[in-house]
This record gives structure tokens, sequence and C-alpha cells, in this order.
């Protein structure tokens, strides 16, 4: 059967129960899953974000590291699946 995350070299996992672990994320948290580019298990943010957390003190500070995490995470990919020279021009 296919599966949703495309071709990207993240670990596939199953949770017992995605949507109940989802549902115990901090709302902030869960906000941020819901708009993320990459198919985050809860496990995964949380332990990030409690990482995060842990070195900045602040919610806002850790949600922004987990933005750049993510960026590195589809950066690691993009050269993988669409060739090095993607993007064309790199800023």
């Amino acid at each position: 059967m296919a599966s949703n995350r495309g071709a990207t070299s993240l670990k596939c996992r199953r949770a017992k129960n995605p949507m109940r672990d989802f549902d115990r994320l901090p709302a902030d948290l869960r906000h941020w899953v819901a708009g993320a580019m990459l198919p985050w298990r809860a496990a995964t943010v949380q332990t990030a974000y409690e990482k995060a957390m842990a070195r900045t003190g602040d919610s806002k500070r850790a949600l922004e590291e987990l933005d750049a995490l993510q960026a590195r995470l589809v950066a690691k990919d993009a050269g993988r699946i669409w060739g090095e020279a993607y993007p064309a021009a790199k800023i």
C-alpha cells in the first residue's frame, strides 16, 4: 500500500493510536504540526519540542527551532529527490 510520506528518507514507524497521541500534544505544538511540511509523528515532534524548550525556555523560540530542524530535513531530502542542482538559485 502506498503511503503519504512520498519520497523521503524519514523512517517509517507506526503509532498505536496516532490521533490520541496528537491530541495529547500541547495546543501550540498541535497547531505547528498541522501546518508542518513533513509527516511528523507525535512522539518524535514532542521529543524535539521538549529538547528545544529545555534549550530556549520559551515556546515561541522552541517552535522556531522546530522550523529550522524541519528546514534542514527538507533540504537534506531535496538533493536526493530532485538532484543536487535543486533549487537552481540557492540563497
